[in-house]
């Protein structure tokens, strides 16, 4: 299985998967040729996701419509930004004073209609083949994470390439490319007395048990003999010494570490999952994961800010569905104002890209039965919010009709989407790898980079 990458300092060939951790895959050319490589070149760039799960309503968040029919309009009102003529939700406070660093994309589309079918099209970039609309389906291809962990094969410093806040994307799996570039899913960092998992290397060897440089000398060494057979190590004393840095070094601990951070920082991204997966993510990236997701899905009996699925019955229970929209859009605008202020203040808004999108939108027009208000699954209109990234920002691309019904002006895909995002990331994404039956398939078979982005 090979992709093809934008000319750089970080291109690697397939890696051996005999010698690999678990995070990834390791053979000891391609890692020590990587890092010699890698201290060539400058900070790595990274794209921080907010999956908001469910279908957030572009009505009620990025695209409101105060003069539609009232069987049309938001329930909430517009306010005004630092922008000049783009208005938010106002329950959107925080962003409307950083509009001038957001770029919204109000005219994204596409056909599917279930959840799992939208997350795979939004995520991978493929149209699912065999939809379906139960929202059972799993996806045959890689998404995002998968593909850029694959191309950029392991971090010198072991740190994972594909993290997950607080658990991975149910709809999506690495699929052909192994699972050991699937995410790395770490748990809700806002509980008290929270620890990601353990790094471990294939095998069962623990990370924890190497607190002894003889330790790690006898097992690498046991390991080693028995790839030998295969061949494929090369230059074990070199190995040996790359192995202790990984497991004994301290970037990794440091990079999850979040009692490092300032307490009125913490403060100010919102004690709660939505805010601390958003600092944690930050942190990661600019210690070398090259993306991290934010998919905030809790079961049923959960918080109801944490789930998008704002039909008239919200899991299970009756009522207005901006209620609950009510409770959850100020943990977004907290959490996700503070990480952008905190890229641009830290000077890394060019390396970290910063993404919020859904399956899908919300239907235009409102529902009303005995049991409430809301608004159904929409594929037609949607708006997507990016930030940082290089990217141009304080503006709105596209539209949509006066009912934000579907696009009207710059009609664009999740292709696209997906597109400028592997661009940020370096990533040719007409590359190609091989499936389990040894075609070929493309890591994006359409969509181009928005050039108004760039």
């Amino acid at each position: 299985m090979t992709a093809r990458i934008c000319p750089g300092p970080l291109r690697r060939r397939e890696f051996l998967q005999a010698g690999s951790l678990a995070l990834g895959g390791l053979g000891l050319a391609d890692v020590l040729r990587g890092r010699a490589q890698a201290g060539q070149s400058g900070r790595e760039t990274s794209v921080i996701l907010l999956y908001l799960h469910g279908g957030p309503s572009q009505l009620e968040t990025y695209d409101l419509k105060p003069t539609a029919p009232t069987e049309y309009r938001s329930v909430f009102g517009a306010i005004p930004t630092n922008v000049l003529g783009i208005d938010l939700c106002e329950l959107f406070p925080l962003q409307a004073k950083i509009a001038d660093k957001l770029a919204l994309v109000r005219s994204v589309h596409h056909t599917m209609s279930s959840h799992t079918d939208g997350g795979i099209e939004v995520m991978t970039g493929k149209t699912p083949v065999r939809p379906d609309p139960t929202s059972q389906s799993k996806s045959e291809h890689p998404d995002l994470g998968s593909v850029v962990a694959k191309v950029r094969g392991p971090h010198p410093a072991a740190i994972p390439r594909y993290v997950a806040i607080p658990q991975a994307l149910y709809m999506t799996r690495p699929g052909y490319l192994g699972m050991h570039h699937g995410a790395f899913a770490i748990g809700d960092p806002s509980t008290a007395g929270w620890k990601p998992p353990d790094l471990s290397l294939v095998g069962g060897l623990a990370a924890s048990r190497f607190d002894e440089r003889r330790g790690l000398r006898r097992d690498f060494d046991r390991w080693r003999r028995a790839n030998d057979l295969r061949g494929s190590l090369e230059g074990a004393d070199q190995f040996r010494e790359l192995a202790f840095h990984m497991l004994t070094g301290s970037q990794v601990a440091r990079a999850f570490d979040l009692s490092q951070e300032p307490d009125a920082l913490r403060d100010r991204y919102g004690r709660h999952l939505w805010g601390q997966g958003c600092l944690l993510a930050r942190r990661l990236a600019e210690a070398g994961t090259s993306v991290i997701t934010l998919y905030i899905d809790t079961p049923k009996t959960g918080p109801d800010y944490t789930n998008w699925d704002d039909h008239i019955m919200n899991a299970g229970r009756p009522g207005h569905f901006a209620d609950f929209m009510r409770r959850r859009l100020p943990y977004l605008d907290q959490a996700l104002s503070a990480l952008i202020e905190d890229i641009f203040a830290r000077g890394v808004d060019e390396q970290i890209a910063v993404a919020v999108l859904g399956e899908f939108g919300r239907t235009p027009r409102l529902s009303h039965n005995a049991n409430g208000t809301g608004r159904d699954h929409w594929p037609d209109s949607q708006t997507v919010l990016l930030a940082g990234g290089g990217f141009k920002l304080g503006q709105a691309i596209g539209a949509t009709n006066s009912k934000a019904e579907y696009p009207t002006e710059r009609p664009l895909t999740p292709k696209d989407i997906l597109a400028t995002l592997y661009r940020h990331l370096g990533i040719d994404p007409s590359g190609a790898f091989s499936d389990h039956a040894g075609r070929p398939v493309p890591i994006l078979g359409e969509g181009q980079p928005i050039a108004e982005l760039f």
